[in-house]
């Protein structure tokens, strides 16, 4: 059963949930009383917007419903003090949601979208780690105008659990990380792989290193002497690790290719950066998810791909 909810956090206030929800517990002839119930953590953003943390919640409310409307009045409520931002009162608002009894999904106005970068994983997270504590919500995503939530590169988000967001010091979510990639790019006559290290790469801490790693390859090299390997076009759709095989998949872009490489050096360009992770020992490609192509007519999908260090050359090599 689909419960299909409209709300207005912004507008109403649902009094009577609270009125419900808090019992006072008064033992027989003592003068004391005792606040029983569960406790749950709400999460809101902080001032600087670099992070979010967590204040305790007593509520006696059991029932799944009833809970989770009170958890997002709790998610709506500015601080008197301004000493944190309620993720559900910002300048949008939640229009409705709905719940099969596993997978919640809040579905916003246009005005969602305004959010930076930085300041909109942050009101994700806060949220998802609040209500993904409910024991019946599995699974959380986020919807415009019910169409689904995409990334900065127009990927979709898709469904969230509290562990999708890396919790890196105590209750706070870094924004940041500085991580050192070595990455594999060609060589100036496009049939050889040349050894680039990008140090100090600062990165979102709420992506994976072998997403970063693929972005950092469509991006192209840093370095005098690199040359792409990767239509800048090309869209990850989404990148895997099972068993320690990493499952890279690109749109249909990624088949184009406007360098003059040769298949081999784009194919191994991204294998061999990879598997410089150390979960990752070998990879597959797939565009749409289709594995049965073919990459300029020579290179077979099906393929599962492993570290080939005889295409490498030094830099200096290249550079002759």
């Amino acid at each position: 059963m689909v419960i299909c909810m409209k709300l207005f956090i912004r507008k109403k206030v649902l009094p009577l949930l609270f009125l419900a929800s808090i019992v006072f517990v008064t033992a027989c002839g003592k003068d004391e009383e005792t606040v029983s119930g569960k406790s749950y953590e709400i999460y809101y953003v902080n001032n600087d917007e670099t992070g979010i943390f967590s204040n305790p919640y007593q509520t006696e409310t059991e029932d799944s419903q009833l809970l989770l409307n009170e958890l997002m009045e709790q998610l709506s409520t500015r601080a008197e003090k301004k000493e944190y931002k309620a993720p559900l009162a910002e300048n949008f608002e939640l229009l409705d949601y709905s719940w099969d009894g596993e997978k919640l999904t809040l579905n916003f106005n246009e005005q969602y979208k305004d959010m930076d970068n930085i300041k909109e994983v942050l009101v994700r997270a806060a949220i998802v780690r609040t209500l993904s504590q409910i024991a019946d919500v599995k699974y959380i995503a986020f919807t415009i105008l019910n169409e689904p939530l995409t990334d900065s590169n127009n990927v979709a988000i898709g469904t969230m659990s509290a562990d999708t967001f890396i919790d890196n010091a105590g209750d706070e979510i870094n924004t940041y990380e500085k991580v050192n990639l070595r990455l594999y790019f060609a060589n100036e006559n496009g049939d050889m792989l040349v050894e680039e290290n990008q140090r100090n790469v600062v990165y979102n801490s709420n992506i994976s290193l072998e997403k970063l790693v693929v972005e950092k390859l469509i991006e192209g090299p840093t370095a005098a002497g690199s040359y792409p390997t990767i239509n800048p076009a090309a869209k990850l759709l989404s990148v895997t690790v099972n068993d320690r095989i990493c499952y890279v998949n690109f749109d249909e872009a990624f088949l184009t290719q406007p360098y003059s490489v040769t298949s081999d050096v784009t194919i191994y360009s991204i294998t061999n950066s990879l598997i410089e992770l150390p979960n990752i020992n070998k990879v597959q490609i797939s565009v749409n998810g289709d594995t049965s192509l073919y990459y300029k007519e020579s290179v077979s999908l099906t393929n599962i791909f492993e570290r080939n260090l005889d295409l490498v050359t030094s830099a200096a090599s290249a550079a002759e």
